[in-house]
């Protein structure tokens, strides 16, 4: 066996975990926690495997104090989590919460008091399911609802919390939410993403104005779920189908974060809404960090009988996750690659990464090989985009612990902690030792 030399990843490189408020925190009906769209989704017959729910999820509400001694305990100086935004503001907007917002307040004091910083992302795909109703993310008032919310968290938790994220994979909630309809709100439609990506753009650009307008001195970003596929060949039919994939998956959200406006391939082929001059210095407000949540990628060969006439090919077939997604290190050393060159952002954090494999307690432990495997190889493969210029500033491995996978319910497991949802008893894999040994090192 071929050893390889170490990799050493520069000083102040955050390393970290996350998680997202509905996959762990149920209590949904508690302390004037509002209904989101994932409640509606989740109590829809044939929405979601064996019909779980987030009704309890890990209990976080009620165990966030076991929660954050456990990960001091493991070692992960920095925790990436989501505010449940209907538990803030019930209808999304007017009346506060009060008892939401003592919880993130303890969440927070209990964080710092346990040395471990706090990440904050705003918008993890539980919307208000009050504001869905008045139109959500397409409503020409959306911006303004997100702006008010973002603020109102920014004045309560800013004094702790230095780094935010306005959205979580902004592409899913359009394409997967209001395209596909596997995933809340559930539209089904070929203009709505579009209209719903719109919004949560100029929602980005509105909290971003807002917290620069507070001085309060942090960093702000977005977070995508973005890859750049690999072209088949050197064909030109293969590379144009590469760039429109590209275009599609990276572009929509990233080409006006970082340029003012889509993509010409998108406005050529789809109904694209338009932004303003003045939407379009907006939702380029100055960011501070690329946010990268990153699972696979694929090979891209032209094929006018699939979308953007890209078909996506496997790499590996014969090595893939629990959720058949490939594992191939490589594409996210390409996709990070890619990204610096097409953006250029101050920094790039890797907001989530991991992996859902089976496991189970045995003796009062857990041994997930395969895991810790696959984050070793990722980490490392993060680490070989630095040598090519790219500004990598963190990893946050996904998830801390097993959690409610959306529409696949509790099955996937892609927690470094093991969860028992009848106990609420916490294990740590052996992946988590693993990674604290990483963290220690500052090098792979």
């Amino acid at each position: 066996m071929i050893s390889m030399p170490e990799i050493e990843f520069p000083g102040g490189f955050l390393w970290g975990a996350a998680t997202a408020s509905y996959q762990i925190e149920g209590a949904v009906n508690e302390d004037g926690r509002g209904r989101s769209v994932w409640d509606t989704f989740s109590h829809t017959p044939g929405k979601i495997a064996k019909g779980d729910t987030g009704d309890v999820a890990c209990d976080h509400y009620h165990r966030f104090e076991e929660d954050v001694r456990m990960i001091r305990q493991l070692g992960i100086p920095n925790y990436r989590f989501s505010v449940a935004w209907p538990r803030i503001l019930p209808n999304g907007d007017g009346t506060v919460n009060q008892k939401g917002i003592d919880f993130y307040n303890r969440l927070v004091d209990t964080l710092v008091a346990n040395d471990i910083t706090p990440v904050v992302t705003l918008f993890h795909w539980d919307y208000p399911q009050a504001l869905e109703d008045r139109g959500g993310w397409s409503n020409p008032e959306a911006s303004r609802w997100f702006g008010d919310y973002a603020e109102l968290m920014f004045k309560t938790l800013g004094d702790r919390v230095k780094r935010w994220v306005t959205l979580n994979e902004p592409w899913c909630f359009a394409h997967l939410g209001n395209g596909t309809g596997d995933h809340a709100p559930g539209n089904v439609s070929e203009t709505l993403p579009y209209q719903v990506g719109h919004g949560q753009l100029l929602g980005h650009g509105e909290a971003v104005r807002r917290y620069r307008e507070l001085g309060e001195g942090g960093k702000i970003g977005i977070t995508t779920n973005h890859y750049f596929g690999i072209p088949y060949s050197e064909s030109p039919e293969d590379l144009k189908a590469t760039s429109q994939f590209n275009d599609w998956n990276a572009g929509w959200f990233l080409d006006p974060v970082y340029f003012g406006d889509y993509p010409d391939y998108l406005k050529s082929r789809y109904k694209m809404p338009e932004f303003t001059a003045e939407q379009k210095a907006l939702v380029s407000e100055k960011t501070d960090f690329m946010g990268l949540n990153f699972y696979q990628g694929d090979m891209v060969r032209w094929n006018t009988k699939f979308r953007n006439d890209a078909e996506q090919i496997e790499i590996r077939k014969d090595n893939t996750t629990q959720m058949g997604w490939q594992r191939v290190p490589e594409t996210l050393t390409h996709t990070l690659i890619e990204s610096h060159k097409r953006y250029n952002p101050d920094s790039i954090l890797i907001t989530e990464n991991g992996c859902a494999y089976q496991d189970s307690v045995v003796d009062g432990k857990v041994d997930d090989p395969l895991r810790t495997q696959f984050l070793r190889d990722y980490i490392r493969a993060a680490g070989e985009s630095l040598s090519h210029g790219v500004k990598l500033g963190g990893y946050f491995a996904w998830s801390l612990m097993d959690n409610f996978e959306w529409a696949e319910g509790y099955r996937p497991t892609f927690g470094i902690v093991h969860v028992d949802y009848k106990t609420q008893k916490r294990v740590p894999k052996s992946s988590a030792l693993m990674y604290g040994e990483i963290i220690r090192a500052n090098r792979v």
